[in-house]
């Protein structure tokens, strides 16, 4: 196919103002890019979602699109899989007998998940690139850089091998990266954008040229490089067990930047709501898809924790009205009206509709400090001052008192009991206590650390469950009822997304070769690179 019959036949216009003038804006333009050929699955996910010739290119009208989409079809990429998986969350809405929430996957669903950020962060970045902006704008570049390895990870945490270092190299072919390649261009990527960014705040030190297009920190440039080094060592210690001295290397790099990490609320990195609704608002409150999952309610209820009335509103149901009662992930529930009255996110006060949607909360560098000290890492720190230090920043955050709560070492995780439905019912899972164990082993520790961690980091279920499966913590309920047929393991939980069958379709000989990488059969019961079946110590 020539390289003007695909620009004519995949194009839609339509018409915009750029530096005064009007232009046809072509939907699929990545073809300009390109002399000839026919990406197999262009249509897929790389579709330019801006529509603005690289010639013309604002880049800065860009960079919204990019953080806002982060969260692109926030219901079907990540509530109803990440969310539930994670223990958080768990909906109250039968869409069909079978689904992702009683492990029988939903193809259409699943895809979004990944399509997703090819279409609207991938190729916004190469736009960018396109432009020129490595030369001309290297603090714009650097911002690029950073959000594309937030939202990337997200992807390849998911499903394992994706297409990325070779991206927008070739219309006739999307080879996939194994996972490791992957993380290793992701701490490529960090380097230039944390080093760009500090020698551009040396020689501007009062400058905000980001400002008008940055929906995390206002122009902030010392935020950003919190950031990214917060998101280097989270990515660092995701390799502890597959890759411990690149956990090791990475880690310690990034606790030895100069431009340090986030450490205080002020520094939370969560995209401000600009379409008038945030996702956990409208699938929560507008929607009625969205209810707490009865794991997150047993240790909240358990722990006697201060957030819980932050976090969750109390169910509503005649049965047993005001207790916090969520719903275990896999129920059988015949009609959506039976469970829409069991405990929510407060989108009364927390979870409202403005509320900025949260990609990283500093709380989580100071559990991540926790565990580099428990593995010997250089520039940890202790690891009881940082897990005692990871509450009082979470308690913070959330505008509650902490209390006495690290002092507790009597309260543990609740039993849940359905009293719709006894077949749902489950004693607790874990002993784990509060307040720090320090005679304990470091397996116990890090049981604290994580179960701390997770409940710190919610509402963001893709990180809780990347954290669950490499480490087992916290324990969560099984699914009730497993309808994955044998794939996945009921008591091992579910490890990843299958590939979309619309890569099958149009993607089928780098699709093969990504299941090699994978390792395993293409199902969600197949463990990623990093996800490896040993102790963590």
């Amino acid at each position: 196919m020539s390289y003007f019959k695909l620009v004519i036949m995949n194009t839609t216009y339509k018409q915009t103002t750029i530096k005064g003038r009007y232009i046809l804006l072509s939907l699929f333009s990545l073809a300009l890019m390109f002399n000839s050929g026919c990406k197999k699955n262009f249509e897929e996910y790389n579709t330019d979602p801006t529509g603005i010739p690289n010639k013309d290119v604002e880049i800065t009208s860009l960079f919204k699109p990019i953080q806002s989409n982060i969260f692109h079809n926030y219901q079907t990429a990540q509530n109803l899989s990440a969310d539930a998986y994670s223990g958080y969350m768990m909906s109250p809405t039968p869409f069909k007998t079978e689904y992702n929430l009683n492990y029988s996957m939903v193809d259409g669903w699943n895809a979004n998940g990944f399509k997703d950020m090819y279409t609207y962060v991938m190729f916004p970045v190469s736009r960018i690139a396109a432009a020129g902006s490595r030369t001309t704008n290297p603090d714009f570049w650097a911002i690029a850089l950073i959000l594309k390895v937030e939202a990337m990870h997200r992807v390849t945490d998911k499903f394992g091998p994706i297409h990325y270092s070779k991206f927008g190299e070739s219309l006739l072919s999307a080879e996939y990266d194994s996972q490791e390649k992957v993380y290793q261009q992701f701490f490529l990527e960090l380097d230039t954008a944390v080093s760009t960014l500090q020698t551009y705040v040396a020689a501007h030190p009062t400058e905000k040229p980001f400002a008008s297009s940055d929906l995390l920190f206002s122009g902030d440039y010392g935020k950003w490089i919190k950031f990214a080094n917060s998101l280097r060592l989270r990515l660092a210690m995701r390799l502890s067990k597959v890759d411990p001295a690149t956990a090791k290397l990475q880690g310690e790099k990034a606790l030895a930047n100069t431009g340090g990490l986030m450490s205080a609320p002020a520094d939370d990195a969560a995209v401000a709501v600009t379409n008038g609704t945030s996702d956990l608002y409208m699938i929560t409150k507008d929607w009625a898809d969205n209810r707490l999952n009865a794991s997150l309610a047993s240790y909240l209820t358990g722990f006697k924790d201060p957030r819980l009335p932050v976090y969750a509103l109390p169910a509503t149901d005649p049965l047993f009205a005001g207790q916090y009662v969520g719903i275990r992930i896999g129920s059988n529930i015949p009609a959506k009206d039976d469970y829409t009255t069991y405990a929510s996110l407060n989108t009364t006060d927390t979870f409202t509709q403005l509320k900025a949607e949260q990609l990283m909360c500093a709380a989580e560098s100071w559990f991540l400090k926790a565990e580099a000290g428990l593995r010997g890492w250089a520039g940890a720190g202790d690891p009881q001052t940082n897990y005692e230090k990871g509450i009082d920043v979470s308690m913070q955050q959330w505008g509650v008192s902490v209390g006495n709560y690290k002092a507790d070492n009597t309260s543990t995780q609740a039993a849940y009991q359905d009293l719709k439905n006894n077949a749902n019912k489950s004693d607790a899972v874990s002993t784990v206590k509060i307040k720090w164990n320090a005679g304990g082993t470091n397996e116990q520790k890090l049981e604290q650390i994580i179960t701390q961690k997770w409940l710190a980091i919610f509402p963001e279920g893709q990180e809780a469950w990347s954290e669950f499966r490499r480490t087992g913590y916290p324990k969560l309920f099984t699914v009730v009822n497993n309808k994955s047929n044998g794939a996945i393991d009921t008591q091992i939980q579910i490890r990843r997304l299958p590939f979309a069958q619309s890569e099958y379709n149009t993607n089928s000989k780098d699709v093969q070769a990504a299941i090699q990488l994978l390792g395993g059969p293409d199902n969600a019961g197949t463990r990623l690179w990093w996800d490896v079946n040993k102790g963590n110590f």
